[in-house]
């Protein structure tokens, strides 16, 4: 199993919902942990609360669609920590349009963050991996909506298709160097963007409808896979569906 306690984990939306309860996950199994995001005083209450867990923890404004970003934020981790183990790509936006009603530009702006940013994670992550020669895990935030279409997400939709098989594709590649890269899929999570004073009750309680554990999840049992495709050593090409079997039906 590979060993949490000691390790560099970067996350980046590690500020709230799922990002920021795999980052206690991680603390908690004794790791050193760098949150990103692009909202400092976010960053700031983050940090506030994950200090209570352990003083191991930094946070850096980090833009993901921005290569020199990505890579600089790495650099960062291994300067204040000494070395880059656990990658996890966590950031992502939404927004909602059917296909010919989408500007071409918020097409862009989502896959620049969604998918992009996933790739910059992982080319940076991979390249500091293999300089340190020790393997490492890499995790990829991806979705239910990567395998099922929705007619107003066509972004969405595209980016987490592409996370899921930019990260086989990667698995395949870094699997010599013993880098790991898997994906956590999760269904409809209970976070900041998706409760029922952003959504109203009937459009919760219609998200709801479509799980058939019948409830959303929590962002506590998404950072759980997340910590199990870390820790398993012989996972790597895995698109880990966390779903209460919504991509079963």
């Amino acid at each position: 199993m590979f060993e949490i306690k000691g390790k560099t984990a970067v996350i980046t939306g590690g500020t709230s919902g799922i990002g920021l309860a795999t980052a206690e996950a991680f603390l908690k199994k004794g790791a050193k942990v760098v949150v990103a995001g692009r909202n400092e005083q976010r960053g700031a209450t983050a940090l506030e609360d994950l200090k209570k867990i352990s003083d191991d923890v930094l946070f850096r404004k980090t833009d993901t669609s921005d290569e020199q970003d990505v890579k600089a934020l790495i650099d960062f981790a291994v300067k204040k920590f000494g070395s880059l183990d656990i990658m996890y790509n966590n950031a992502g936006i939404g927004n909602a349009a059917p296909v010919d009603q989408m500007s071409g530009e918020d097409f862009r702006k989502l896959i620049s963050i969604n998918l992009t940013g996933v790739f910059y994670g992982i080319k940076y992550a991979a390249l500091q991996m293999e300089k340190q020669g020790k393997g490492g895990a890499i995790v990829s935030t991806s979705s239910i909506e990567g395998v099922v279409g929705d007619p107003n997400l066509p972004a969405y939709n595209s980016a987490k298709g592409g996370v899921n098989i930019l990260t086989k594709s990667a698995a395949l590649a870094l699997a010599k160097y013993n880098i790991r890269v898997n994906t956590v899929n999760p269904g409809y999570i209970l976070t900041g963007m998706v409760n029922e004073k952003t959504m109203g009750k009937e459009g919760l309680a219609k998200l709801v409808s479509l799980h058939p554990l019948g409830r959303l999840g929590k962002p506590e049992e998404i950072a759980h896979g997340v910590v199990f495709l870390v820790e398993n050593e012989f996972t790597t090409g895995l698109n880990l569906y966390i779903d209460g079997g919504y991509t079963a039906q």
